[in-house]
């Protein structure tokens, strides 16, 4: 048969999986696998390197299996990934010199205060639209050149090379042929000028990296390279690359300024395409690249939460109040509708637009009568609310998101299943809430990228019309309930924050 399938590899935080998809995006064959997860210190999150790309191969060869497919069948790879994690391998031997630093690491929180201190925040920012935040690469490659022997002199020789899982993947892929990254994976390092599109000297220098360390940035949409053939018992090119948020995205076809993608899953991420010039977030949200396709780029506003599928993995395993995350949705609808009971979910602080390490989790409004139901309906309602915060402050940074595709939120991710909270999430939101028919929308992105290289798929916008909707909430609450419900929450989150 000719090439029609399209392999997607989607490495996450905890697990790895492969999706293989069919010319029409059709899935024809899956397979997932976790790996472990490290904490040395405090604050401190690690992964083995074999590790990953261990659970990276197996699935990928499980999936093309279950499929009885071979390397002929498949026209490409596309790959997406955990943003920020960082690696550093030698060039020689492709040997990790160190676990790799995961995005949720904090042991760079002192350097990045001294950054900040030292008064070069609106640098970075106007350079990459991003914070000073141990959260992203640059001080994470610093501390591995500083801390691993060795490390920093054999870099500045040109004997080892960086990179997000993305790059890491593609050298391992290709055999060590390629080393190079996206432009989205590369716009989270700290370290990309997102106008210029080049590796910026500047930051380079504040940071104490060397270039010589770093990948090739291309498009995310192009031939990278070619699998060695052992690998599959074939070639297999590898045609597309973008970070997950970013990939979700383009699954979800965003391709029109104005249109806004949520990802609910562990934490939350809201993407809005701002077109072809980055907006300066004024209300403490990211700017980034979206995607880039022909060396254009396309630009996005972004939202992060730190707590949504979190909440409720804690009310069924730290109050052991539920069995299962879909039992939330039926006691939320059966709670007292007279009760006014609020969650803020700062277990680990809160994020955009609040930025606030400091504040913990708090519970507002019990009383004697309060119980399972309320603190689900609670749980539920904290990420509708969270999320009202990330689109109110996206449309203060750019007016033009209340007309056009920012009329309706697209939604993907393990949360929105439940159609309780699509509805609550589209009445306190006050806008329409798509839910499309493929939910797997970071594998579907990647695919595309791969299809779209490959000449099996179309241009942005006809893929555009490919996408299908499974359902979309309408609001239905009163005006006056949902203002009194807002309220609420505001005064919840003013007693929640500490200042600091």
């Amino acid at each position: 048969m000719a090439a029609g399938y399209i392999l997607a590899i989607d490495q996450g935080t905890t697990s790895s999986r492969a999706i293989l998809f069919d010319a029409s995006l059709a899935v024809v064959a899956s397979a997932q696998r976790e790996f472990p997860q490290h904490f040395p210190a405090s604050g401190w999150v690690e992964h083995e390197p074999a590790d990953i790309w261990e659970s990276v191969l197996a699935t990928a060869r499980e999936a093309i299996a279950k499929a009885s497919a071979s390397a002929a069948d498949i026209a490409g790879i596309g790959i997406t990934n955990q943003r920020e994690t960082t690696l550093i391998w030698d060039r020689r031997t492709g040997q990790a010199i160190h676990r790799a630093i995961v995005w949720q690491d904090r042991r760079t929180a002192q350097a990045c205060a001294n950054q900040v201190a030292a008064g070069h925040e609106d640098l970075v920012r106007a350079r990459t639209g991003l914070r000073i935040d141990p959260y992203f690469s640059a001080t994470k490659i610093a501390w591995l050149l500083d801390n691993v022997p060795g490390a920093r002199r054999r870099a500045e020789a040109g004997e080892l090379a960086f990179g997000t899982v993305d790059s890491f993947l593609l050298w391992r892929l290709t055999g060590g042929a390629v080393h190079a990254t996206d432009a989205t994976n590369a716009a989270r390092t700290m370290l990309f000028d997102i106008v210029r599109g080049v590796w910026d000297e500047e930051l380079l220098a504040l940071f104490d990296i060397p270039v010589a360390i770093l990948p090739e940035v291309r498009d995310c949409a192009t031939h990278f390279g070619d699998t060695v053939p052992d690998l599959f018992g074939g070639v297999i090119p590898v045609r597309g690359i973008a970070g997950d948020q970013q990939a979700a995205t383009i699954g979800q076809a965003c391709f029109t300024p104005g249109m806004v993608k949520s990802t609910y899953g562990t934490g939350c991420f809201a993407l809005l395409n701002t077109g072809d010039k980055p907006v300066n977030s004024k209300h403490r949200l990211l700017s980034t690249i979206a995607y880039q396709f022909g060396g254009k780029r396309n630009y996005a506003l972004e939202g992060s939460i730190f707590v949504a599928g979190a909440a409720v993995q804690w009310l069924r395993d730290g109050l052991g109040i539920i069995e299962k995350a879909s039992d939330t949705g039926p006691l939320a609808e059966a709670a007292d509708p007279e009760q006014d009971v609020y969650l803020v979910p700062a277990f680990v602080g809160l994020g955009a637009p609040y930025w606030d390490a400091h504040a913990r989790g708090a519970m507002f409004g019990l009383t004697r009568n309060s119980g399972p139901r309320e603190f689900a309906r609670a749980t539920l309602e904290s990420v509708c609310y969270q999320t009202l915060d990330l689109i109110e402050a996206m449309r203060a940074d750019w007016p033009e998101a209340k007309a056009g595709g920012g009329a309706v939120l697209r939604v993907d991710g393990g949360m929105v299943a439940s159609d309780w909270t699509m509805q609550r999430l589209a009445d306190i939101l006050d806008l329409p809430v798509d839910r499309p028919t493929v939910l797997e929308t970071t594998a579907l992105g990647a695919a595309y990228l791969a299809g779209l290289d490959a000449g099996l798929l179309p241009e942005p916008e006809r893929f555009a019309d490919l996408w299908r909707l499974e359902r979309r909430f309408t609001p239905a609450m009163a005006a006056s309930q949902r203002e009194h419900k807002v309220a609420g929450w505001r005064d919840a989150v003013r007693r929640t924050l500490t200042g600091a």
